[in-house]
């Protein structure tokens, strides 16, 4: 049991113990100060010598649609990245209850069938968990790497790149094309640009580890409410069932509060970039602008891999409102009229708490489902014409 929960957090755990924000039982004072040193120092890395120069470079290039769609490419991740990583720090005391339940609910004793939905779920999770590492370092090494060699993936020009190329476009108050502050500044830039992906990252796939192993523990206890006049005890089992019910709703809030404000965030990055894309496709075609092979393949890259993270965020809240739906309708679907009236009675208790509806929202106002995702799309797509019409 030990080996099948190791295997189903290691990978994000690796992420977010490198970054510090893996929370951890009994931890030092020493060692809780260490790692927030670790963490600031990160932070302040990304901050002032990526976040900080892009913003002011996008003020200097400012009504320059090409110019800005190539700044708020990298600008705008590293916004939220920013904020994913600060809510991740903040929100540690949080998370713990979470990944103290994980453990309990992979080593108690469980039936094979449980243990094959529990396998399922966790499986799913790390295959969009290596999906994402490979997409995240993919993007990293073109991105920092290339540069060195004098090729790069950004529409360079006079203004927003008059010296010697940098991963990213920044504007710094020294001169950074003199050694050896051009040296230490790319690898500044390096460290925070690894930095910001992992946090992008590690924190989106560690949100599909959440509610993946909620949604196996709604779909066993599904299985169980639907055999519940099956067993002996049935006093026992479904008094067990309600509290692993609510059990999980308080989980499903706890996951909601976390990243309530990262969802938000992410669906307006998501609009913002996707209309600047269709803009930038759409001006590449009707105008057949010259585009360098190595942006175009970066900017696949980009697309797919925030395409990828915000249909994700959308498909897990969907997922997670059917399995609660499903646990509703097994209350409603199992034999209660075979029951005892006081027994059948009973049945109300969980059938009260499943006819809530629960989700995941993002900043407590829209549900991440994808009907959502579906409406985000049509809207962002409106102003592709927008921009196209204010270029002409």
């Amino acid at each position: 049991m030990y080996i099948d929960y190791e295997w189903a957090i290691k990978l994000n755990r690796s992420c977010l113990k490198m970054l510090g924000i893996w929370p951890k039982n009994n931890e030092t004072k020493w060692e809780k100060l260490m790692t927030n040193v670790r963490i600031i120092v990160m932070l302040n890395i990304g901050i002032w010598f990526c976040l900080i120069p892009s913003v002011h470079s996008l003020l200097k290039i400012w009504g320059d649609l090409m110019s800005m769609i190539d700044n708020l490419q990298y600008t705008l991740p590293f916004t939220i990245a920013t904020i994913k990583f600060f809510i991740m720090w903040q929100k540690k005391k949080d998370i713990l209850p979470l990944l103290n339940m994980i453990k309990h609910d992979w080593l108690k004793p469980k039936i094979v069938q449980e243990r094959n939905v529990m396998i399922k779920r966790a499986r799913l999770a790390c295959m969009l968990t290596i999906f994402g590492y490979f997409i995240m370092f993919t993007s990293f090494i073109l991105g920092t790497t290339l540069p060195v060699f004098g090729f790069s993936m950004r529409y360079l020009t006079n203004k927003t790149d008059p010296g010697r190329l940098m991963p990213l476009q920044t504007y710094y108050l020294y001169d950074r094309d003199k050694s050896p502050f051009y040296e230490i500044t790319y690898v500044l830039q390096t460290i925070g640009i690894f930095m910001v992906a992992a946090a992008y990252t590690g924190t989106d796939c560690f949100l599909s580890l959440l509610v993946f192993h909620v949604c196996g523990q709604l779909e066993n206890l599904k299985a169980r409410v639907m055999d519940l006049d099956k067993f002996i005890n049935f006093e026992s089992i479904l008094s067990h069932s309600i509290q692993d019910h609510i059990r999980l709703i308080r989980s499903i809030s706890i996951i909601d509060n976390i990243f309530t404000l990262m969802l938000l965030a992410a669906l307006f990055y998501f609009g913002i970039l996707f209309a600047f894309y269709g803009f930038f496709i759409g001006a590449m075609i009707t105008q057949r602008n010259d585009v360098s092979v190595l942006r175009l393949t970066f900017i696949v890259i980009v697309f797919i891999n925030t395409f990828a993270h915000t249909c994700l965020y959308c498909t897990v809240g969907e997922i997670l409102v059917a399995q609660c739906e499903g646990v509703y309708k097994a209350v409603c679907e199992c034999k209660w009229y075979t029951l005892e009236p006081k027994k059948a009675k009973n049945l109300l208790i969980i059938m009260i708490s499943a006819n809530k509806p629960l989700c995941l929202t993002a900043g407590k106002l829209f549900p991440m489902t994808m009907s959502t995702f579906c409406n985000l799309l049509k809207t962002s797509g409106g102003y592709i014409s927008v921009l196209l019409a204010h270029r002409e």
